[in-house]
C-alpha cells in the first residue's frame, strides 16, 4: 500500500485533490453530517490531512489517522499556523490508535476496501467502537454496479500524464471475490516503477450485512455529489448510525 499511495500518488493526482476539490469535499461532508461546531470527527484514513484541516477550520475538533508516517508528517506540517483544532496519529484502521468517542467518522475518496473481507469488517467494527451511540459513519467509495459497468478493463488502460511523466493503470474485475485489481506502471523522471493493488467493492446488500454485523443501523446510500443512488452511479456515499 505504501508503494501505491505514496509520492507518485500525490504527484499524479494533484489536480484531483487540489484546494478547489478539497474545499468541495469538506463542504459536502459538513452538509452530510450537519453537526454543530465543536463536534468531534475522526478522518480515517486522513492521508496528508487535506480534509482534516478544512473541517478543523470549520470549527470541528479533528483527529486524523493514517498508516503512512510520511503522510502524517505532511499533515502535521500543513496544520501549523492553520486555524482550528486537529491532531494526527499514525495507525491502522483495523486497530485504531484512538478511543473517541467521536460524533462522526469520515472515510473519504475511495479509501475503504484495500484488504480482505475480514479486514474490511474489522475496520467497520473499529469505526463503530470509537463512535458515540448515535454517531455517524460516512464512507465515500466506488459503487459496485456503476464501477463494474463503466471501468476501463485490461488490456485497455487509464493513463494520467504530467509533462513527460505518465501513470498507467490496467484493471480487471474478479466477480468471485468482488475485487478490482489494478496493475500500475509509473514513468517519472526517467525511472520506471510497478505496483499492484486491489480494492474490494461490496454491493449495497453486502454493505448492509457488513455494517449491521458491526453494530450499525439506519444504513442509507446516496450518489456521490448527492441524489439517489442509481445503477450507473460511479461514486456512492454510505452512511450509518452507531
Amino acid at each position: 500500500m505504501a508503494a501505491t499511495f505514496g509520492d507518485d500518488y500525490l504527484y499524479f493526482y494533484e489536480e484531483s485533490i487540489d484546494d478547489g476539490h478539497s474545499d468541495d469535499d469538506a463542504a459536502a461532508i459538513l452538509g452530510l453530517l450537519d453537526l454543530p461546531r465543536g463536534a468531534r470527527i475522526l478522518d480515517a484514513p486522513c492521508g496528508h490531512g487535506r480534509i482534516t484541516r478544512r473541517l478543523a477550520a470549520a470549527g470541528m475538533v479533528m483527529t486524523g489517522v493514517d498508516l503512512s508516517p510520511a503522510f502524517i508528517t505532511m499533515a502535521q506540517d500543513a496544520q501549523r499556523d492553520r486555524p482550528g483544532r486537529a491532531t494526527y496519529q499514525v495507525g491502522d484502521l483495523r486497530q485504531l490508535p484512538c478511543d473517541g468517542p467521536f460524533d462522526a467518522v469520515v472515510c473519504w475518496y475511495t479509501s475503504f476496501g484495500y484488504g480482505d473481507d475480514d479486514d474490511c469488517r474489522r475496520t467497520l467494527s473499529e469505526f463503530h467502537r470509537v463512535l458515540r451511540p448515535g454517531g455517524t459513519v460516512a464512507i465515500e467509495t466506488m459503487h459496485h454496479d456503476g464501477a463494474v459497468r463503466h471501468f476501463t478493463a485490461a488490456p485497455d488502460a487509464v493513463v494520467v500524464t504530467r509533462g513527460d511523466d505518465a501513470m498507467i493503470d490496467t484493471s480487471r474485475f474478479h466477480p468471485l471475490t468482488g475485487r478490482m485489481v489494478t496493475d500500475r506502471t509509473v514513468h517519472r523522471d526517467g525511472r520506471v516503477s510497478r505496483t499492484s493493488h486491489f480494492i474490494r467493492l461490496p454491493t449495497p446488500p453486502e454493505w448492509v450485512a457488513w455494517l449491521t454485523g458491526a453494530g450499525f443501523s439506519n444504513i442509507r446510500f446516496s450518489a456521490g455529489g448527492g441524489g439517489p443512488l442509481e445503477l450507473d452511479s460511479w461514486v456512492m456515499v454510505v452512511q450509518a448510525a452507531a
